[in-house]
This record gives structure tokens, sequence and C-alpha cells, in this order.
């Protein structure tokens, strides 16, 4: 309980922060083209831990019986845009498959229909409570935080619209992105989906021919050679200080990497809540990008800029004063950035004066992440009936208030 109520807390300020900022369409490069009659992106992702949760049991496990887990579910999320409607009927396309992806010949990209319309049901009036409690926001690696930290968010202010400057990863700091979607499609069609109804194995493999073929864009073909991501597996320890060292395994493909906390720790009266968050970056750089598919490209740019760590860094110290205000439990996360690869046809032509006119193109990016606990008690020991020194001499927990904040502190064990 403990765990799920922080995990639901984690992934909600992910997607309230990856939706923070918006990255702007861009051309397909500065030479003089015209945009392809279709477009096509790969996504394929290597999660563990407790990232994996929610694409099979082998992740939950993982996370229970030790740090990030070694254990590698993947994901991969496939989309095609055309600017052509489709001939012969309904929309129809077709990714075909090495064998070793294991997912029979092809996985069909199923195309949305509009929505039935449904007469909306009168909202009833809900008396307006003002949020209240913090969000703590520290960053970098060290043993200690520095003096102007952290930054603290007041929610109540930012229910009445005061949102702190500089809160966000500004957009000059990442480059703009061209995103296949049915708002900027005439026809689109995507995979996994419930129509097809298959899903990626932890033993597929990518390597190989693959060819797309739809009613509503040319044919595409082209071959890889990068496969899946190792895992990456997070680990912790505790530091004299208070503070807590993160490691990971290196990994050859990686271009780089990027790590957040996040905790929340009630009030005294089980209803203020202080949500603290920290980054690996040495500066106030947070957001949505930090959480997608950065190019190498990007990367090599935000490590410069010492936003992202560089692929032979392996370690990072979350500060003493990050646990000192969130508390026993934290969330540790970590993202390891990817090779890309671009595909089209005709390809781009070598003269920079010439007119580039593609009929398709198409980009294939990778990464991998892990989500696992930091700090409370070993989940696999637990399980066989083990208790640490640290368990036994720990007090049992006080009876909470009600409210969320009171939920929350007898759920993780963090008092009231």
């Amino acid at each position: 309980m403990r765990r799920s109520t922080l995990l639901r807390l984690t992934t909600g300020l992910a997607a309230l922060m990856a939706g923070a900022l918006l990255l702007a369409p861009a051309s397909i490069g500065q030479q003089q083209s015209t945009p392809p009659v279709a477009r096509y992106t790969m996504d394929a992702g290597t999660v563990s831990g407790m990232a994996a949760m929610g694409q099979g049991m082998g992740g939950a496990m993982s996370m229970m019986f030790g740090g990030g887990g070694n254990k590698a579910i993947h994901e991969l999320t496939l989309r095609l845009g055309s600017s052509r409607t489709p001939t012969g009927g309904a929309p129809k396309a077709d990714h075909f498959m090495p064998p070793e992806a294991k997912l029979g010949k092809s996985v069909a990209l199923l195309s949305p229909t509009p929505a039935a319309a449904s007469t909306p049901e009168p909202a009833t009036p809900t008396p307006f409570e003002r949020p209240r409690g913090r969000l703590l926001i520290y960053w970098g690696c060290g043993a200690n935080a520095p003096k102007n930290q952290p930054v603290v968010i007041d929610f109540a202010k930012v229910a009445a619209g005061q949102i702190p400057p500089g809160l966000y990863a500004q957009a000059a700091s990442f480059p703009a992105d061209w995103r296949v979607s049915p708002g900027n499609s005439k026809t689109y069609g995507d995979w996994p989906n419930a129509k097809d109804g298959k899903t990626i194995k932890s033993e597929s493999s990518l390597i190989g021919a693959h060819r797309i073929v739809a009613n509503y864009a040319p044919e595409i073909g082209f071959s890889l050679t990068q496969d899946f991501m190792p895992a990456i597996t997070g680990s912790s320890s505790p530091l004299p200080n208070g503070a807590v060292a993160l490691s990971w395994n290196a990994i050859n493909a990686a271009t780089g990497y990027y790590a957040w906390v996040f905790s929340a720790n009630p009030g005294a009266d089980g209803k203020a809540l202080d949500m603290v968050w920290w980054a690996s970056s040495a500066t106030q750089a947070f957001g949505g990008p930090l959480w997608d598919w950065l190019p190498p490209s990007t990367v090599q740019k935000l490590i410069a800029q010492k936003v992202v760590m560089p692929p032979s860094q392996t370690s990072c110290t979350v500060p003493a004063e990050v646990k000192k205000a969130g508390g026993q439990i934290m969330m540790g996360s970590l993202y390891a950035y990817g090779p890309e690869a671009n595909f089209a046809f005709p390809p781009r032509p070598a003269d920079p004066k010439a007119t580039w006119k593609p009929e398709w193109t198409t980009r294939v990016r990778y990464r991998a992440n892990t989500m696992w606990m930091i700090g409370g008690p070993n989940m696999g020991a637990m399980m066989r009936g083990e208790q640490t020194q640290n368990q036994e001499e720990r007090p049992k927990p006080k009876k909470c208030k009600g409210g969320f904040g009171g939920l929350l502190a007898g759920a993780a064990g963090l008092g009231c």
C-alpha cells in the first residue's frame, strides 16, 4: 500500500510535468524540401523495475526482490501518418516484422474512428477547497544542496495562477520536433492497439528487415541493425551525512543519463503535504522533454550544458537535504538515452542546392529507463520472513488523521 500510493503520486507528477512543455513542429531539415507523403516512427524502449509494473509481473517482481531489477520488459510504439486518403475502402496498414520480433507475420496499425457523440451529464457542483502543501525542488549531484535550494512552490499560489518563473526547462534548450499524430495527418494508424491484440515480448528482437504496407501511404522499407537497449539497473546506498549514493550499470549504447527522485512528507495535521523533487541536472532544468526520446545531437548539447550526465558517468549523489525534507521512502527514476536511426526515400540529395522531395521518412528511437524504491524495508527480505535491525528498531507509525495527507502518511510510514 505504501509503495502504490507513492507510485501513483510519482506517475501523476510525471504526467503533469510531461505536459508542461510543448515542442513546436519543425521542417525535416535545413535543406529545402517538400513534406513527405508519409511519416513513420518507431519508439523502442527497455523498461525495468517499477517502471515495468504496468507491462507485466516481471517488473513488479524484480522491483520487490531488490533495486531496479535486471528483468527487462520491452515497449514498442508504431505511428504512421500520411497526407493521403485510403484507397479501396477503410484505412488499412500493416508492419511486416522480422521473425525474431516474435509478433507473427505482421502487426496491424489501427486508424482511430470518430467517437459517437453523447449527451454530457449535468455537472454536480462540489465545494472548492484551496489546495494545501508545497513542492520543494532540488537539483544537482552532491552530498549537500547549495544555499539557493530548494525552490519552494506553494500549491495554493499555483491554484491562484501564481506560477514561479523558470520552473520548467526552456524550449530553447531542446530541438523542435516532428511528431506523427491524428491531428497532423490526413490518415493515421498506430500500434499497439486492441484490434491487433499482440504485445511485444521481452525476448523480441528488432534486428532485420521491416516493411510497412498501407492503402493510404507509399510502401516503406528499411533494415535495423540496432536492437532494444539492455536494461538499466539503478541501486542506492545511504551515506553517513544522510545523502544517498545512486549508481547504475553502464550501457554501451547510451548517449547520456538523467536521474530524478520524488518523495512526499505529510505535515503534522495530515493535510498539508510537502512533495520533494530532485533531478541530477546541474542546472534547474525540469520538464517533459527530459522524459522523452531525445536524439543524440540534443543529448550532446545537454551534456555540455550539464543538464544530462555523460555516458561515462555511472553514479550520482542525492543531497542529504532531499531525504531530510522528503522522508524515509523515495522513488528513484533513471533514464538512459539511446541512439536514433533515420531512413528516407528517396535519400536526401548530397547537393545542398537540390530540392529534396521524399516520399516517406522513418525515425527509430531507443531508450532505457527504470524506477525503484529508495529506503524502506527490502521487499524480498520481507517475503522471505526476514527483518533487518533497522526494521526491528523502527517504532510503529502513529495513527493518522483523515484526508489525503493522512492517508499517504499512514501508507508510507512517514509519520503524522
